[in-house]
């Protein structure tokens, strides 16, 4: 297996970085292309594979082809791609907004997957959702989710149009957390504790309750009960959520994403 990925950024390096971390294939098969020299020099020198500034016509000879640029960069990139570029390479795309009839009828290539990772694949805690073009088998779905499950989890989704609301829940998510995070730091602060020990009190308990959640079989709401006495301090927090409607404005914000998703895909 070979295989290329177009674009050096923060995700096309973590790819790069977890395909060989998995030794899901040896560094003389991996390429990177990417245009700016300061990232291709430092590309060259932390991974030791083979880096290129530019699409040379050895791409022909890799297996899969993942593209990782700006989508605003996909159209020129396309017309230079698509020169070199055989009927039975697979071209995997990690653009947000950008659909599969888009980049297939860009590169005159029908045998395209398109797939929306988030930033915690950095880590190896990401979840990515994947779809392929229609009439595509087995074995490309199968190999496709081994790919990106050396970066956390991966979930097939039949349904393309699925793909907005992935990008809405979790593509867009790490941000809502930090969000959450930030304000209950700010909060601590405001109580009078000092950042660091907020910051300590806020993480912590992020991490704690999220193990919890994953490893518990009680549901959500049961979980919230068995934090939130009668009376209690914790009932007072989430009384103030209810009144001022915070679990209908999350809705409503992760559908004002799904929507700028569904936009983008338009108009991309």
């Amino acid at each position: 297996m070979k295989i290329a990925i177009i674009g050096g950024g923060n995700m096309g390096s973590t790819y790069a970085k977890a395909f060989i971390q998995s030794s899901i294939i040896k560094k003389e098969n991996l390429l990177i292309v990417e245009k700016h020299n300061d990232k291709l020099e430092a590309l060259r020198t932390e991974l030791g594979i083979a880096i290129e500034e530019s699409i040379q016509e050895s791409i022909a000879d890799y297996d899969t082809i993942i593209v990782a640029v700006k989508p605003q960069d996909f159209r020129i990139l396309a017309e230079l791609l698509k020169l070199s570029l055989k009927p039975n390479q697979l071209v995997l795309s990690i653009m947000a907004g950008v659909t599969i009839d888009k980049i297939s009828n860009l590169l005159s290539h029908s045998n395209v997957v398109r797939a929306m990772p988030n930033t915690p694949a950095q880590l190896g805690f990401g979840i990515t959702a994947f779809t392929v073009a229609p009439g595509s088998d087995f074995s490309i779905i199968s190999h496709v989710d081994t790919l990106l499950e050396t970066t956390g989890k991966a979930i097939f989704m039949k349904d393309e149009a699925m793909l907005d609301a992935v990008t809405a829940i979790s593509g867009s998510g790490p941000a809502y957390f930090y969000y959450f995070v930030k304000y209950m730091i700010e909060a601590g602060k405001q109580m009078g504790m000092e950042e660091a020990v907020a910051t300590m009190l806020v993480k912590q308990t992020m991490l704690g309750s999220f193990q919890i959640i994953n490893n518990s079989k009680l549901s959500l709401d049961e979980m919230i009960k068995m934090v939130a006495s009668k009376g209690g301090t914790t009932e007072a927090a989430l009384n103030s959520f209810e009144s001022s409607s915070i679990g209908e404005n999350i809705i409503n914000a992760l559908k004002s994403a799904e929507q700028r998703a569904k936009e983008l895909s338009k108009g991309a």
